[in-house]
């Protein structure tokens, strides 16, 4: 369903990360991680990074404890 990297920014935004830690983790720029938030948001038809972690959980594409 996500990609690696989708999964990988999805849980760095479930750990409360800013689109600028993500970027800076990831080593990408920030307009990449609004890409990939945005597929992450598509994908998982939500609208709101709150939604996405919980969508995340519901699928188990995350841990329960976010």
């Amino acid at each position: 369903m996500l990609t690696t990297r989708e999964g990988h920014v999805l849980e760095l935004l479930a750990h409360g990360c800013t689109y600028g830690q993500i970027a800076l983790r990831l080593g990408i720029s920030v307009h990449t991680v609004t890409s990939h938030i945005k597929n992450c948001y598509r994908k998982l038809e939500v609208h709101s990074a709150a939604a996405a972690v919980m969508r995340g959980v519901e699928l188990r594409l995350l841990a329960a404890e976010h």
